[in-house]
């Protein structure tokens, strides 16, 4: 009867055991600095995954952005060299290559300074982890760029707070070897109609518009990317033939990519590599160089 009562004690504590493991969920994920350049943020299991073939293209191939691309290579570069830097907001037009220059200048610089300069993108929906993700870059034996794309804030939101925490550092200061880019289609990264209910409902207006105005200070470059021209549309198309080395007659390409962007309805770096793509399907040659 006791030995019993013992295995069924035994039994118990398992079941018990097991029942707090779920709870507290997987256990965090050891972190290997060494498996890539660029990973992704997953906050449930406070894991960096590793991206072994990240989705960049080659730096000479972003047209029309020649004086904001000078001026985040100088940026980052400065950062890779343990010098100072500042946080980056990349805003403006969409599909004028944002988030290409981040990642291709992260491949620039980490390929030009040697010093293992990592890239850690943050989904959207996981901004409000970003202090738990700083508690863990801040021990990393490298400098580390986080990136956020397409970052925006809707209303009810609040997770702008830990944005803000983030680039702040609160008491202890943003780590040295840590910088933030986002890209955004908004300046002010918040839409105007809540900067204006906050005015409206707020016992001191100015201050509400203030608190919301003041997370894109917090970066202290604000790069802006403008709609394209028709020459630099061309440009853009041009760099794309001849690095692919597409075989086709100027005037036949520069007639098929206009007729292209008036379909869509505009013309922007997004367009034009739409448009690369389609003629390389067209004449079978890969785009893998």
């Amino acid at each position: 009867m006791q030995e019993d009562h013992v295995k069924l004690l035994l039994a118990e504590i398992g079941r018990i055991n097991a029942a707090l493991e779920r709870l507290a969920g997987p256990a965090p994920a050891v972190n290997d600095w060494n498996a890539a350049d660029v990973f992704v943020w997953s906050p449930a299991r406070q894991h960096l995954q590793p991206v072994k073939r990240p989705n960049r293209i080659d730096i000479d191939l972003i047209r029309g952005v020649d004086h904001v691309r000078d001026i985040l290579v100088d940026n980052t570069l400065r950062f890779a060299r343990g010098l100072p830097a500042n946080n980056v907001l990349l805003w403006g037009a969409r599909g004028m290559g944002k988030s290409s220059l981040v990642k291709s200048v992260h491949a620039l610089a980490a390929s030009e300074t040697k010093n293992g300069l990592k890239l850690v993108e943050v989904h959207r929906e996981d901004i409000a982890t970003l202090p738990a993700l700083m508690e863990i870059l801040k021990d990393a034996p490298c400098p580390v760029i986080i990136f956020c794309d397409d970052l925006s804030f809707d209303h009810d939101d609040t997770s702008y707070k830990s944005l803000k925490a983030a680039l702040d550092g609160g008491v202890e200061g943003r780590p040295n070897n840590v910088l933030l880019y986002a890209t955004s289609n908004r300046r002010h990264l918040l839409p105007r109609d809540m900067m204006e209910n906050e005015q409206s409902t707020a016992i001191n207006p100015s201050e509400a518009v203030e608190e919301k105005v003041s997370l894109s200070d917090r970066f202290g470059l604000w790069l802006g990317f403008y709609k394209c021209s028709q020459v630099e549309y061309l440009e853009m198309i041009d760099g794309y033939a001849g690095h692919f080395d597409l075989g086709i007659p100027t005037e036949q390409l520069h007639a098929e990519a206009l007729e292209w962007a008036t379909t869509r309805g505009s013309r922007s770096g997004r367009v034009a590599w739409q448009y690369v793509q389609d003629l390389a399907g067209r004449l079978g040659k890969p785009l893998n160089k």
